[in-house]
């Protein structure tokens, strides 16, 4: 059955990684000598794409262990010219734009009016171990969650009511969900309704959204006035948790968030190949929505 999956990963991934290429060429500058300086690979960047996501896809929990004992072992047929694990390791930097273009073009859904928004932590190391951490000294802060302290980053996520990814961003773990740069720039192709927790509640955010088409729908605080909702609303405001389900599903089945990166950049072609793998997925967390006046009849599918 995986054999079957990443042939359909490999097809999708090699017709893009074809038309980037073209495209890429378009825009070269023209070299002065005939010495060529990317250096010819005995894999092709669909390949170590193709094997990226589907480690990720295959709910795998130790990559290593996954190269060595399963695709050289059972893909050998598929993928003829694979290398040892650390020259992968090496190889695996040069498609960081194409799986990144990928995700973003062929990867995410489209708007349909309904959205929700959520962040969520992906923790370095231990909140004990942080003054020991050195892979990403300098670029990971302390932020605080609904489930404490961390030190990392996070995950800053748009889905639909399909659960597929509109949006994402990526930012150290002291940044605020409501940092206008960060919403500005997710919410750049919605249109509609945006629902999201209390953290989610400012002002100045929903002046700037509601200016861009948006209506930024946040569970108001016990402190708060009550607040004029439509009872459609209202219930979709509950329905909030399926982006709750969507995080659960990266961080423990894509592997989105673990402890064991020795660089920067295999901490970020771990998102990416998670994120892609998730777009895979053949069922979703989604809302089964049927409009009926004068309300909406809604059920979460798992």
């Amino acid at each position: 059955m995986l054999k079957d999956k990443i042939t359909e990963f490999f097809v999708s991934i090699d017709d893009f990684c074809i038309d980037f290429e073209s495209e890429i060429q378009k825009h070269l500058l023209e070299s002065s000598t005939n010495k060529s300086r990317k250096r010819a690979a005995s894999l092709a960047d669909s390949e170590i794409m193709s094997i990226l996501v589907m480690f990720h896809y295959g709910q795998f929990s130790n990559f290593k262990s996954y190269y060595n004992h399963y695709v050289c072992v059972h893909m050998k047929d598929l993928f003829p010219g694979l290398v040892s694990y650390n020259r992968f390791i090496e190889l695996q930097g040069r498609v960081a734009i194409p799986l990144m273009l990928f995700l973003k073009l062929k990867g995410l859904g489209s708007a349909t009016g309904i959205s929700f928004v959520d962040s969520t932590p992906l923790r370095s190391c231990h909140n004990r171990r942080i003054h020991q951490h050195k892979t990403f000294k300098g670029i990971a802060e302390r932020g605080q969650c609904s489930l404490g302290w961390f030190f990392g980053f996070k995950l800053h996520l748009i889905i639909n009511d399909k659960g597929e990814i509109l949006s994402f961003y990526l930012t150290k773990g002291n940044v605020d969900d409501r940092n206008v740069k960060v919403m500005k720039s997710m919410t750049e192709n919605l249109f509609g309704k945006l629902f999201g927790d209390k953290g989610y509640i400012s002002k100045a955010l929903s002046d700037l959204l509601f200016g861009n088409g948006i209506q930024l729908i946040a569970k108001p605080k016990k402190n708060m006035k009550n607040q004029s909702i439509t009872p459609n609303d209202r219930i979709l405001l509950r329905k909030r948790a399926i982006i709750e389900c969507v995080n659960d599903e990266l961080k423990n089945m894509c592997k989105l968030e673990h402890t064991r990166h020795r660089s920067v950049n295999n901490f970020l072609i771990n998102i990416l190949g998670a994120l892609t793998a998730y777009c895979f997925f053949p069922k979703k967390p989604s809302l089964n929505i049927e409009f009926e006046l004068p309300s909406v009849q809604l059920s979460l599918c798992a």
